[in-house]
């Protein structure tokens, strides 16, 4: 079975957020079991030196839309024996930042063209494209628009996963034409609400619609979550599926990550404690066994559970607990760190940056890792705390819900410690109970061994894919 991904961003090129580590982790583990899958980009100028001198140029072609043709170079490399093409156009992708230019639609209007044009000339027909979010949700409406009278493309199957509603690429309904290369008889399937809305298009146009989580599948049935289209997905509803993410456990893992000052794993558990005494020495913290440290890896967003600070600030702060907090994002929230840190030195560090070596000390190093967030389609940061026994404090919302399971003292079950309702003082309850089970050594013991018990591998997840894409295809013969 060969299947194509159709991205944005994919480590170890690009990385923005999730997609990329789902891009780069997902396709090698359907390798491994037997899946040709592949992977086409934009050739960013962002794609560092060192992973653009691995690429190899095959040949150019032209893509058409609308009135523009447009060049379009094909490159490709292979990492973790998953081929990788790359589609180049300097005017489109020699920029600075993967997104948030003014002409987005643009951008990724001409490379999901460029997705379909090309398969012919890299010789890859593949039985199912898996588009990912709106930036490639075009690629099964111009597939059903353009394609289908071709031999070629004839049987080709579609997938969209979401891997974030709230981006949706919603454009002004009078460019249909012009920028989507679209006739009038389109227009019902781009419009929704007053806008062209891609992510919606690529909603009804294509087989599957996935999602990163089974509760997330379930909450975007609902108007809170949806972000406007509960109509639409309720209607498509029989095509909604929800699978839980894995992370790369090569990559992240105790036992061999050099970012950290002392390896460890479940059978060397009591080494987890100097890396505490190394991050605080770099944070110029003072380094007691009895005081537990509390970290949180994130972009500083309402979205990730920021503004749940603001009532209790004081009352975290008289925690017998140090807390360190490493990320960037709006403006506010830098500054509710930094204000936080200036208010409480002696026991608060905001590190407002982003540093994979850094986010790696605070896995290894905290007791505990704050996860708050309002809503959260699957979230990687919970699974990978969990890797390196730390304990994860989340709200139970989306693939948190999924992924972390309450600890019951009683029963020594469960791996983390939940709040339920989107309260401050909710979550500031769920803190204390962490800090709690931090100073009872059973417990505490027992609750981290269990989170390094979890398998968090793309193993399972990768065979729910396998599975999806089997019923696609079977379903076509």
């Amino acid at each position: 079975m060969k299947i194509l991904f159709a991205a944005s961003e994919a480590a170890p090129f690009v990385k923005v957020g999730g997609l990329g580590d789902v891009m780069g982790s997902l396709p090698a583990e359907l390798c491994k079991k037997g899946i040709d899958a592949r992977v086409i980009l934009p050739l960013y100028s962002a794609i560092k030196p060192e992973m653009r001198d691995k690429l190899e140029y095959i040949t150019n072609i032209n893509v058409g839309n609308s009135w523009r043709n447009s060049y379009c170079g094909i490159f490709k490399a292979e990492v973790k024996g998953v081929t990788y093409y790359f589609i180049d156009n300097e005017q489109y992708f020699h920029r600075e930042k993967v997104y948030g230019s003014m002409d987005d639609g643009e951008i990724f209007t001409f490379f999901s063209r460029a997705v379909l044009e090309v398969l012919p000339v890299i010789d890859f027909i593949p039985d199912v494209i898996n588009a990912n979010d709106w930036h490639t949700a075009m690629v099964p409406v111009y597939l059903n628009a353009f394609y289908r009278d071709r031999e070629e493309y004839r049987n080709i199957k579609t997938v969209l996963s979401i891997h974030n509603i709230e981006f949706q690429g919603k454009f002004n309904p009078y460019v249909l034409g012009e920028l989507f290369g679209l006739d009038v008889c389109h227009k019902s399937l781009m419009m929704y609400d007053g806008d062209i809305n891609v992510l919606k298009a690529g909603i009804e146009s294509a087989d599957i619609v996935s999602t990163v989580s089974r509760q997330y599948a379930e909450e975007i049935l609902h108007p809170e979550h949806s972000f406007g289209l509960y109509h639409i997905l309720n209607a498509r509803r029989e095509k909604l599926r929800g699978i839980v993410n894995g992370i790369d456990t090569d990559v992240f893992n105790p036992a061999t990550d050099k970012a950290i000052k002392t390896k460890y794993d479940i059978k060397r558990l009591q080494n987890k404690r100097f890396n505490k005494s190394d991050l605080r020495k770099q944070m110029a913290l003072s380094d007691s066994e009895d005081i537990p440290l509390i970290g949180m890896v994130t972009r500083l967003t309402s979205q990730k559970g920021l503004d749940l600070f603001y009532p209790i600030l004081g009352e975290l702060s008289k925690l017998p607990a140090q807390f360190i907090i490493l990320g960037t994002g709006s403006e506010e929230y830098e500054n509710l760190v930094r204000g936080w840190e200036a208010s409480c030195h002696e026991k608060v560090r905001g590190v407002v940056m982003f540093s994979s070596e850094m986010a790696s000390k605070i896995y290894a190093g905290a007791d505990i890792f704050l996860m708050p967030s309002k809503s959260e389609p699957c979230g990687l940061s919970q699974l990978i705390a969990m890797r390196y026994g730390t304990i994860p404090v989340v709200h139970t919302v989306g693939g948190l819900k999924d992924t972390v399971m309450p600890y019951n003292p009683e029963t020594k079950e469960g791996w983390g410690v939940t709040f339920q309702s989107y309260d401050s003082y909710d979550f500031l309850d769920a803190v204390k109970r962490a800090i709690g089970l931090y100073y009872d050594k059973e417990n505490r013991k027992a609750i981290r061994k269990n989170a390094m018990s979890r398998d968090v591998s793309w193993d399972n997840a990768s065979e729910e894919y396998i599975a999806m894409y089997k019923e696609l295809v079977k379903g076509d013969n």
